[in-house]
């Protein structure tokens, strides 16, 4: 195991930014995972290293998945958005819902894609959604779940408290940024209100 060593810096922005892209190698992340004294400017050395990465200027809050930041945008909106710039709207609306989405809905379909030792789902029972980035067709999610089961809002981050606990509180926080507007959202769709 690397051990870090007094004067000795795991979490610099070189091996942050090797992490990020899966090529850092496994002696240095387990090292970096077993400090024992973490660095306290690695959250912020994290979001620069997401920020010299991004095509776009708006600033980056949170990495949510893969592809997936909160942003904070010029008039101070709060969105979610992709690597390859597209905007999915306030990231208290579930973003999947901005998203291209394939159903796998029989045997045949399940099975390209999943198989737990031979055995496929009942597609009566279950289905594989697949939600894709309209801008890049990049594969953000997948959900396998019982047959009409709600799309999954699987993170709502409360910034403001992860930045009130790195010691870098925002500007305009309020507790109406960690709030799920998406109920909002979709009541105003079924009102045909964009």
């Amino acid at each position: 195991m690397a051990k870090q060593q007094d004067g000795d810096n795991l979490a610099t922005k070189e091996n942050l930014l090797q992490l990020i892209e899966g090529t850092l190698p496994w002696e240095t992340s387990r090292g970096l995972m077993r400090m024992e004294n973490k660095d306290e400017d690695r959250f912020q050395k994290y979001i620069e290293v997401l920020q010299e990465r991004a095509s776009w200027p708006d600033k980056i809050l949170v990495r949510i998945a893969e592809h997936l930041y909160v942003v904070q945008k010029k008039d101070k909106s709060r969105v979610v958005k992709c690597t390859c710039g597209q905007e999915f709207g306030d990231y208290r609306v579930n973003w999947k819902l901005s998203c291209r989405v394939r159903v796998r809905k029989t045997e045949a379909e399940l099975a390209e894609v999943i198989s737990l030792d031979k055995v496929i789902p009942n597609p009566e029972l279950v289905e594989a959604r697949e939600f894709y980035c309209p801008g890049c067709l990049a594969q953000l999610a997948v959900e396998v779940v019982p047959v009409g089961y709600p799309v999954i809002f699987e993170m709502l981050p409360d910034i403001d408290q992860v930045y009130r606990e790195q010691g870098m509180p925002l500007p305009d926080q309020s507790p109406e940024w960690f709030e799920d507007r998406t109920t909002e959202q979709t009541r105003l769709w079924a009102k045909g209100v964009k």
